[in-house]
């Protein structure tokens, strides 16, 4: 059995720890793991498999015998080193926004749409996590019935934004407590003009607004779900909006998701059904003893939770739910090395033409 040299670009971060975790307990045979992060980081030791391993600096000679990088550093550092480590012949997964919607960069969830990893020319990228729970949640529907439009609404834990941000969430809520002042200086994204506090509030900002009024995070979430479903991210055939709010919660993306199935014979039971047979999926859904996902019982846990489903007495093949998932796990490491499992399942750890 081939067994692989693989590295971890940005091991220290909150989603880089988490990486460690799931490519220990995954299917992947590590002959070696090197963990790369800023220069600021080195020197630190993380373990692997009670292992201690020392964390180095990322630099592009980092990347020499490496087959495969799992990479969660930021955009500009993926921008900057993945292509140094293509070069070096190493595949990479990335967990950023720098390549998702570039035409030759698979975009993939796991059991929805990896038979693209075989189109994969050195890097994949892997979907916003918001998306991710709503693109699995629907793919079975999809699958049997068909959609033709989708409206989300997101609820979005403040841990998406980094770690400075749920740090200042924490330190914003003691201040309330303490009947101080609130201070933000993050929130809703370090690059905008004005920032608000995040504890005790809602804000329906999530990334920087474009000239549609729309945010980035909702253009992604259309355009993702477009790409991911029908392999064009500007594709007709599903009308997809979106409206992303961060919430004051830490770990945890809530989403409510309506949408139209082209074959309106679908019924409540029926999609439930589906659900609950897809791998990967948990339905949570009786309404009688107030069973339905939450964030804090879905925090730590790899599944995508459903509930809530019901039909919109008003129109016609139109129904609505209720998706929740870790956003640190399902929406990034958990679905990364998932994607690095199929690439080592399907014998794609290697460069194509």
């Amino acid at each position: 059995m081939r067994e692989y040299v693989v590295a971890i670009l940005g091991a220290t971060g909150a989603v880089g720890q988490r990486l460690i975790s799931e490519l220990e307990q995954s299917s992947i045979p590590v002959k070696k793991l090197k963990l790369l992060a800023s220069k600021r980081s080195a020197g630190k030791k993380l373990k692997f498999k009670n292992q201690e391993i020392t964390v180095e600096e990322a630099q592009p000679d980092s990347f020499n015998g490496v087959d495969l990088v799992l990479s969660s550093a930021g955009g500009a550092i993926s921008k900057k080193l993945l292509p140094e480590a293509v070069k070096r012949g190493a595949v990479c997964v990335d967990n950023t926004s720098a390549y998702r919607m570039e035409d030759d960069v698979p975009l993939v969830v796991p059991g929805v749409n990896d038979k693209e990893l075989a189109n994969h020319h050195g890097i994949i990228a892997n979907p916003n996590c918001s998306t991710i729970q709503m693109v699995a949640a629907l793919y079975p529907i999809y699958q049997r019935w068909g959609i033709k439009q989708i409206i989300v609404s997101t609820y979005q834990a403040v841990s998406g934004a980094g770690k400075a941000a749920w740090d200042e969430m924490l330190n914003q809520a003691q201040a309330r407590l303490n009947h101080q002042d609130l201070k933000a200086e993050i929130l809703p994204t370090a690059a905008d003009k004005r920032h608000y506090p995040m504890a005790f509030n809602l804000l329906p900002q999530i990334d920087v607004f474009e000239d549609d009024g729309y945010t980035h995070e909702e253009w992604k979430m259309i355009h993702e779900t477009k790409k991911i479903l029908l392999n064009d991210q500007n594709a007709g055939e599903i009308k997809v909006t979106a409206t992303c709010v961060r919430v004051p919660i830490e770990i945890g993306h809530g989403e409510t998701v309506y949408f139209v199935v082209k074959d309106s014979s679908a019924t409540t039971a029926e999609i439930q059904e589906e659900i609950a047979k897809t791998s990967g999926l948990v339905l949570q859904d009786d309404p009688s003893k107030q069973v339905y996902p939450q964030p804090l019982l879905a925090a730590g846990k790899r599944e995508t939770f459903v509930g809530r489903i019901r039909q919109d007495q008003e129109n016609d093949g139109a129904f609505q739910m209720w998706v929740v998932a870790d956003n640190l796990l399902r929406g990034a490491a958990s679905n990364t090395v998932e994607i690095a499992e199929c690439l080592v399942r399907d014998d794609l750890v290697h460069q194509t033409n």
